[in-house]
């Protein structure tokens, strides 16, 4: 997509100009840190990261061989008590039970605060530090810090320990809030290469060295010194191994904090890091090991799995019921909908994602629960099973960032995909609201990657064309007092249903519409009522009531009205002066507005907004405003559409003075005169 060019991206292999580090260490706080009320850069800052270190070490120890231990230290202030949440950290970590766990410590955690113009520092009890099950493979570990004031230099220490050098972390040098000093530093013997690329708009300073390295293993051998019945002897001996080390240092200063923005997806996918993944181990004698290089290898090699592409063969389970349930049944388009409703309706999705089973479809489908993948796995494999050309598609949701470099751990969802003469059907049996086609919000996410039974695969758009509509037939009279009185029916299609059904859904009535009623300036609601609530392929419908007090102003005897009420856009989303990220829509929309305005007996009209119509270019959205007055009566056409999903940054300032000008529009008045 033309969008991704906005990026900036850099494979680090070459070497810039050494840079000499600030030397930092914990205890060392300084009462000037202390002292310091603001972010002298920033401030409205609630606080900082003054440095921030972290080093990844491939080391290798004579019990388990090589292992990865990441070792990442921080100092930071606190301005502002917006700023306490700073307090409190935490490190997810992999805690199964094979080659793969990962071990966290705490260490050197203090709280400095200026008493009296003297240093007080503040020790982490142990009751500060605990764990929580994140799911069945991770759990994380979390301190709370003590003593914390506006003020406060907090700092901390961590180290985690793994045999699995697959496990480098990501680090981020950039956060929510500014950070004055960031340091990373990899130690990696010449057995193991890794792909190294960072993202964002910020790119630190770059250094690499060589070092020369050594293993020494002991080793120890019994025998007999003098036959079979001889004393036993030991000999020990010690063999070194010379290799070589890489040692990469990366250095970022005065980081500004990442601002969010209207409208984007993920502000993480903008932010300065730096990801890792292994891409080769080549150790003496051996054959070289490749990993994942590039879509292909990724898709082919989690297809591989035991616990995805195996799960796609199995149907005994539920051969019997779809038998039943497509009797008869010859047209795809049915098809998927009998198999995608079966899901939905008897299998639960337990919260969790991931692209890989954990009790694996047959029990998923016997216990009624499962995870995303156990749901859309089986969701694929009835597909299959009942003649259908389908597949599964490998997802990164809004959450998890976009799947910009091919590694394994850039997906962590699948959805199904079924292949028609018309293209492709995408489908996720996880969200009670979703339809071909229609999927669940936190899977919009730029691209997927489909995989087929051969290992190959491709990538398939997840980003809708078709627009949603929300179309509003809005009646209403006004009376001499400025009292409004009249009738809304709105109509939602595709996304915008979903997110209308969700929100009804999520609440009791009586709570809906209160939210509904404060929302529309302060309107008293009657006689509400759904349509197409439950039958989720047609488009839901709401018709209400109202009445609102508020909706006019009456001066000297003339009657000021905006004539889209309580539907008008009242603040531009896009106020920014320049935009770092894409926009992100989520899906194409059309709002469209018919209003009937009944004039009160005794008024005319005075002053009417001119009729006016905008067309953006590339044929990203067009605005159309038309209004005509018949006797006491007043008609209008208003229609808002936005034909693409994500705007690329160089279309922001079209963006931007397009909505400036809509909402000038939808804010003039139509004023009523007496006669």
């Amino acid at each position: 997509m033309k969008f991704i060019k906005f990026f900036s991206f850099l494979v680090v292999f070459f070497i810039l100009s050494k840079t000499t580090a600030q030397e930092f260490k914990l205890g060392k706080v300084s009462i000037a840190e202390l002292e310091q009320k603001m972010h002298p850069k920033d401030s409205s800052a609630a606080a900082a990261i003054l440095y921030k270190k972290g080093t990844a070490t491939i080391e290798y120890n004579q019990q388990d061989g090589f292992v990865l231990i990441t070792h990442v230290e921080a100092r930071i202030k606190i301005y502002k008590k917006e700023g306490y949440d700073w307090a409190n950290q935490s490190v997810v970590y992999y805690n199964a039970s094979n080659d793969s766990r990962e071990k966290v410590d705490f260490s050197d955690v203090c709280t400095f605060n200026l008493v009296n113009g003297k240093i007080e520092k503040t020790k982490l009890k142990s009751d500060g530090i605990f764990n929580e099950e994140v799911n069945k493979y991770r759990s994380r570990k979390k301190i709370a810090m003590p003593n914390v004031k506006e003020g406060s230099v907090l700092e901390y220490s961590y180290t985690i320990r793994t045999s699995n050098i697959t496990m480098m972390r990501d680090w981020a040098f950039q956060t929510s809030i500014p950070v004055n000093y960031s340091k990373y530093v990899t130690y990696i013997p010449e057995y193991y290469i890794f792909n190294v690329r960072q993202k964002g708009y910020v790119f630190p300073k770059v250094n690499a060295e060589k070092n020369n390295k050594s293993i020494l293993i002991n080793s120890k051998e019994r025998y007999s010194a003098g036959g079979f019945a001889g004393p036993i002897k030991t000999e020990f001996s010690q063999n070194k191994i010379d290799y070589v080390e890489a040692e990469t240092t990366y250095i970022a200063e005065d980081l500004p904090a990442m601002k969010e923005e209207s409208f984007v997806n993920n502000i993480d996918n903008y932010t300065s890091s730096l990801e890792q993944e292994l891409s080769i181990v080549k150790f003496p004698n051996s054959p070289i090991k490749t990993f994942s290089t590039n879509w292909n290898s990724v898709a082919k090699t989690i297809y591989e799995y035991d616990d995805f592409g195996p799960e796609l063969n199995k149907t005994g389970y539920f051969e019997d019921d779809l038998k039943a349930l497509l009797a008869g049944v010859t047209n795809p388009e049915e098809k998927i909908l009998i198999i995608l409703n079966h899901v939905k309706s008897n299998v639960k999705w337990n919260e969790y994602y991931g692209y890989s089973c954990d009790k694996g479809v047959r029990k998923a489908y016997q216990e009624k629960s499962g995870n995303i993948a156990e749901i859309n796995l089986m969701l694929t494999a009835m597909l299959r099973h009942s003649g259908l050309t389908a597949n599964p598609v490998l997802v990164s949701t809004r959450s998890n960032g976009v799947a910009l470099f091919p590694n394994r751990t850039a997906y962590n969802y699948v959805i199904a995909a079924v292949e028609t003469e018309n293209g492709y059907i995408l489908l996720d049996a996880s969200d009670k609201f979703s339809i071909p086609n229609v999927l669940p919000l936190r899977t919009l996410n730029w691209q997927g990657r489909l995989i087929r039974k051969d290992g190959t695969s491709q990538e398939i758009d997840l980003m809708p064309k078709k627009a949603s509509n929300d179309i509003v037939f809005l009646t209403y009279n006004i009376d001499p007092e400025g009292k409004v009185t009249g009738q809304a029916r709105r109509q939602c299609t595709d996304y915008n249903a979903m997110i209308t059904r969700k929100n009804i859904f999520s609440t009791k009535e009586d709570e809906y519409l209160e939210k509904l009623e404060n929302k529309n300036n302060k309107i008293e609601i009657s006689d509400y009522s759904k349509t197409n609530e439950k039958e989720i392929l047609k488009p839901i419908i709401e018709t209400y009531s109202f009445t609102g007090n508020n909706l006019c102003e009456v001066i000297g005897g003339k009657i000021y009205v905006s004539p889209m009420l309580f539907f008008s856009t009242e603040k531009n989303p896009f106020n920014q002066e320049t935009r770092e990220y894409p926009v992100d829509f989520g899906f194409p929309f059309m709002d469209k507005y018919n209003i009937t305005i009944k004039i009160p007996d005794g008024y005319a009209v005075e002053t009417l907004p001119a009729p006016a119509a905008m067309t953006m270019q590339d044929n990203l959205g067009s605005f159309k405003f038309n209004i005509a007055a018949n006797e006491n009566t007043l008609q209008m056409v208003i229609s808002h559409q936005i034909n693409e999903a994500i705007v690329s940054t160089q279309q922001y300032e079209m963006l931007k003075d397009y909505y400036k000008a809509m909402i000038a529009k939808e804010s003039e008045k139509i004023v009523l005169k007496k006669i």
